[in-house]
């Protein structure tokens, strides 16, 4: 069968020229290397599909109707090929991008930039907060926040975070506002719970970094959204990361308090599976990701 396709393009021009001599000038080979493509692909469907003579070449009845069909198959590759060159200079299609909760914010807010960009792009956003298999679950990005377990992708730092600890203004005029970290021992303390069921621990820089707060939590979430609107009416001092509560800290809804104290978080990263960065649908949408997300310079 590998044969029978090697002898399509030489058969073809040879029919179309009538002459082995021009159809081997347009291929750039010589005049036996057609005759001889042409003669295996004969040999291959056990007909004759040129009929030769000192002068001329002529199709035989069964070669007029292969050739029909070789052209037909002809005009889908090229046609085939210049969707492809289309889809190339203009990236179209289903994007599904897998990302945690606590990013949604983030993405969905600079979504109707990306989608006015490129208006052919449709984008499926699956929310997760378990880590996403790309191969096994059809993904095309997966935006990730912390340590990178699988070196096997191809990932791409988009921001930095830190820790912000976080209170209503009413909160803090009832109860006061503390001065360093190990005073929030004596503060209703909300905490967020992992899928995994474990509380997450607060980290803090500076001298109170190492020191092991006994923050017992008066109420746990395991909703992010929720966790920050139960700080925002005045239910008690949470943490969170920067980018989460920026919006409620610009509306005078919380306000950040020991931000001298305010430790690193963890950098938040687009991944995709190696050979596909070069897709003009995923390229269009990292390079969008880091316009939007100012990215560290690498």
């Amino acid at each position: 069968m590998r044969d029978l396709f090697v002898g399509i393009v030489p058969f073809v021009y040879a029919a179309r020229d009538k002459s082995f001599r021009r159809a081997a000038e347009r291929l750039g080979i010589t005049p036996a290397a057609v005759s001889k493509a042409v003669k295996v692909l004969e040999e291959e469907l056990g007909v004759q599909l040129l009929n030769r003579t000192t002068r001329r070449v002529s199709l035989s009845r069964e070669g007029e109707l292969f050739l029909a069909r070789c052209e037909e198959a002809i005009a889908q590759v090229r046609a085939g090929r210049e969707l492809i060159e289309m889809y190339q200079r203009d990236p179209s299609g289903e994007l599904t991008v897998s990302l945690p909760h606590i990013l949604g914010r983030l993405l969905v807010a600079r979504m109707p930039r990306f989608l006015a960009r490129y208006p052919a792009m449709r984008v499926h956003l699956r929310f997760t907060d378990r880590v996403s298999r790309l191969i096994d679950e059809g993904v095309d990005v997966a935006l990730r926040i912390g340590e990178l377990d699988d070196s096997s992708l191809v990932s791409r730092r988009l921001m930095r975070t830190r820790w912000a600890t976080v209170a209503a203004p009413a909160y803090l005029a009832r109860r006061g506002t503390p001065a360093r970290a190990r005073e929030l021992t004596q503060h209703d303390c909300l905490r967020f719970r992992s899928p995994r069921g474990v509380d997450v621990g607060w980290s803090f820089s500076g001298p109170d970094a190492e020191a092991k707060l006994e923050l017992s939590p008066r109420m746990t979430f395991d909703q992010g959204d929720l966790l920050l609107e139960a700080a925002a009416v005045g239910l008690g001092v949470c943490q969170v990361l920067d980018y989460m509560v920026a919006d409620y800290v610009t509306a005078g809804r919380l306000v950040e308090i020991l931000r001298e104290e305010a430790a690193p978080g963890p950098a938040v990263h687009a991944l995709c599976l190696p050979g596909q960065r070069g897709s003009p649908r995923i390229r269009a949408f990292f390079d969008f990701l880091v316009d939007e997300l100012a990215p560290d310079p690498e």
